[in-house]
């Protein structure tokens, strides 16, 4: 059997895997204990509302899918370098993304309640039940990424590739993937309305509860008599579960399409070598590796064990570390079994001049994404714990006051660029001079190959963090709190170094992408000495700020229309400051849900329209804007995830007690009280806008992708490629013809 034939039947089969398992998985967390019946309705009003917002956005979202679906039926009717089939492809990846957020959400609104339940006896079954809610996120995502990519290219692959003696043609097999990019696309879409529709619903909910409970009423934290205390823990969800599920399965997508596009120029040169005959190998392996990162992800997760006392950090660390050694040592045996020890092809990192790359510098690229994820990760973790200088360095300036706060809460958030870029730059470099573009591409996929663990790690925050507030609000004893307090403790760690990951994998993922673009437009190089191509560096660099603009004023609104609520209840309902009478926390729920689905059309509509405008005005422009809003996205997100995230950890230092030149501070402090304004300034920053602004760059990269065959034909350009294959060969452009089906290839005596 060809090698093409066994990836084809092997990489789904891992997708199936993983399914598999989170079913299992799920199966085994619904089975748990679900506590007393007062813990019960409280889990039961977080995940009424957690799947009422989803089922409310997802209408939503069905309208706008079909929409866009139809114009791309419509517009890739008459194309020859795509299909009218990229419709299809775009409501399938729409479809998994939404998919994935369900039961992601679902699950982890049932293990909340396990979580605190189990915390009642002990802290290691605590672990297991919130790490397995994660781990049913994590492994939705990465399988139906893996089996939606790897089915539809196997569809299309029989539909479209054509042969020459043999050897499937480039051009047949650019359009497989041309139509493959529409799954990515429709990904991107759901991304980016998960992400700032749950980062507007959690912070409306958090920043309404934070000021009207802790700063207004003087009570604290998860309080049953807040009634945005269940609006609050909803938005955990939906903002940090199914919102960051989104984000990564977008990612994961991109960054394996991003370099199946690249990986097309190397058919040509495998097919010139004497003793190969795997001309798809390219273009397979980020499928090979994702798959084989699915199957590392599970066995990491069996090793997340701790005991009794034990510390849950060092065993969700372990289990990320095994799951990141096994894919170090299967991507070798991977790319050696799929790669040519060396060949020739051109590379647009280098004007498309022939490079001559080798499977070990590959490989080497692949390492150097992951190393990379992880430095960024802890980077970010070390600006933003509770544990570290930057957040007591914040901490010390809460008592002088708000302002003071503020200002070094801006000034951490700033600093904080410095070290993540300066990896990230290392990285591209690296990966660059190991293997073209096509390095570059291959690091963002090696970065996301172990996505399924370290999404588990990230949803088991949210999940935690629930538990806590439902041992708060059921009145457990104070040592069922404790514990669920360590687990949310290490939940902010990894939510801290989740987010860092996105955006280095959000922005390798973007230049997988910007890559991808240049080589479908036949572009070698961007001269920024051209106007139209200046142009869109600046309206790309614009872009993040106005996008994160649009995202911070709907969060201010929303959050003033909650105080009210909240204000609103207290003063009308009799006996609920003194615990004897209910909150009505549906009217808060409402007031979030109603937010979010208003405010996110604007910034969704802005992200999707302005690539495709500025790529009919000029295809170069376009090219122009996605480089500048990469390199501004990048910097935005990293400077308000780490800004917010140290403002959270400032305030949380006062909460444990703080010593600050001899003096203690506590809990409800003026200084505390400074902390937590920071605090609320943050939190739109770190879960509303800077997350969203990872898929922002992602989506326009795509977006761009997607419509380049259209904006081919529509400049009129020529794709000339310099390929190579036994002798060289030289693009010789039919007279009179325009685009990629133009092309003839003259070999050159």
């Amino acid at each position: 059997m060809q090698m093409d034939r066994i990836l084809q039947i092997a990489v789904p089969l891992t997708g199936v895997i993983a399914l598999v398992y989170a079913f299992l998985k799920a199966g085994w967390i619904k089975r748990q204990d679900a506590g007393n019946a007062t813990m019960q309705e409280i889990a039961g009003h977080i995940a009424e509302g957690a799947i009422a917002f989803l089922k409310r956005e997802y209408r939503v979202l069905a309208i706008f899918v079909i929409a866009v679906a139809v114009l791309l039926g419509v517009g890739y009717a008459q194309s020859e370098t795509s299909h009218t089939l990229v419709a299809l492809s775009f409501v399938v990846g729409a479809f998994c993304s939404a998919l994935a957020g369900f039961i992601g959400m679902k699950v982890a609104t049932r293990a909340n309640v396990r979580t605190a339940n189990a915390a009642r006896t002990g802290l290691a079954t605590a672990l297991q039940v919130a790490f397995s809610g994660g781990l049913v996120m994590g492994l939705c995502v990465v399988g139906l990424g893996v089996l939606g990519l790897s089915i539809l290219y196997s569809i299309y692959s029989n539909l479209f590739v054509e042969y020459v003696n043999g050897v499937p043609t480039e051009l047949s097999v650019t359009r497989v993937i041309n139509i493959l990019t529409g799954f990515s696309l429709g990904a991107s879409s759901i991304a980016l309305f998960a992400r700032v529709g749950g980062g507007i619903y959690t912070k409306a909910a958090d920043v309404g509860a934070d000021l009207a409970g802790k700063v207004y009423e003087g009570i604290p934290e998860d309080d049953p008599r807040n009634p945005a205390t269940i609006a609050d823990n909803v938005g955990d969800n939906v903002g940090d579960v199914a919102g960051m599920g989104a984000d990564l399965f977008e990612s994961y997508v991109g960054s394996i399409i991003g370099t199946m596009v690249i990986g097309v120029t190397f058919i040509t040169a495998f097919e010139a070598l004497p003793d190969f005959h795997f001309p798809l190998a390219g273009v397979l392996l980020p499928l090979a590796l994702a798959g084989a990162g699915i199957l590392a992800s599970i066995v990491g997760a069996f090793l997340v064990r701790t005991r009794e006392g034990g510390d849950p950090q060092k065993a969700l660390n372990t289990g990320e570390l095994v799951a990141a050694l096994i894919m170090f040592v299967a991507s070798y045996f991977i790319i050696n079994a799929l790669l040519p020890a060396q060949w020739t092809a051109p590379d647009l990192s280098r004007g498309g001049e022939l490079f001559t790359y080798t499977s070990l510098n590959v490989f080497f690229a692949v390492i150097i994404g992951i190393v990379a994820g992880t430095a960024i990760g802890f980077i970010t973790e070390y600006y933003c714990s509770a544990e570290k200088k930057a957040t007591f360095h914040i901490a010390k300036a809460s008592i002088t006051g708000s302002a003071t706060n503020i200002i070094a809460g801006l000034a951490i958030g700033m600093k904080s660029t410095g070290l993540p870029i300066i990896v990230l730059v290392a990285a591209i470099i690296g990966a660059a001079s190991l293997a073209g573009l096509y390095g570059i591409a291959i690091a963002a996929v090696g970065m996301l190959s172990v996505l399924g663990i370290q999404l588990a790690v990230d949803a088991y925050g949210p999940i935690s963090d629930n538990s806590g507030g439902i041992a708060e609000m059921s009145h457990l004893p104070p040592e069922v709190r404790q514990r669920t307090d360590k687990l949310d403790a290490v939940g902010n760690t990894t939510a801290a170094i989740g987010k860092g990951f996105a955006i280095g994998s959000a922005a390798l993922t973007a230049l997988a992408l910007f890559a991808a673009y240049m080589q479908q437009t036949g572009m070698k190089t961007l001269d920024v000495s051209q106007p139209f191509v200046m142009g869109g560096l600046f309206i790309g660099a614009m872009l993040p700020f106005v996008f994160s603009a649009i995202a911070m004023e709907a969060v201010g609104r929303a959050a003033a229309d909650m105080i009210k609520e909240v204000g609103r209840q207290f003063n009308e309902i009799k006996g609920l400051r003194e615990g004897t009478a209910k909150a009505e926390y549906a009217k808060c729920v409402d007031i979030s849900t109603k937010a979010a689905i208003r405010e996110m059309v604007v910034p969704g509509v802005l992200a999707v329209a302005v690539p495709v405008i500025i790529g009919f005005i000029d295809y170069q422009m376009l090219g122009g804007l996605l480089v500048g809003v990469t390199v501004s996205g990048v910097l935005l997100a990293i400077f308000q995830a780490n800004a917010g995230g140290a403002w959270d950890n400032a305030k949380k230092r006062f909460e444990a007690g703080i010593t600050v030149d001899g003096q203690s501070y506590k809990k409800g402090s003026d200084a505390h009280k400074a902390a937590v304004v920071g605090d609320t300034v943050g939190d739109p920053l770190k879960d509303t806008s800077g997350p969203s602004i990872n898929i922002l760059m992602k989506l326009i990269a795509v977006v761009a992708l997607v419509i380049a065959p259209i904006l081919v034909s529509f400049h009129g350009v020529q794709i000339v490629p310099p390929l190579q294959a036994g002798g060289v060969l030289v693009p010789a452009p039919t007279q009179g013809a325009t685009g990629p089906a133009a092309i003839e290839l003259t070999p050159l005596e």
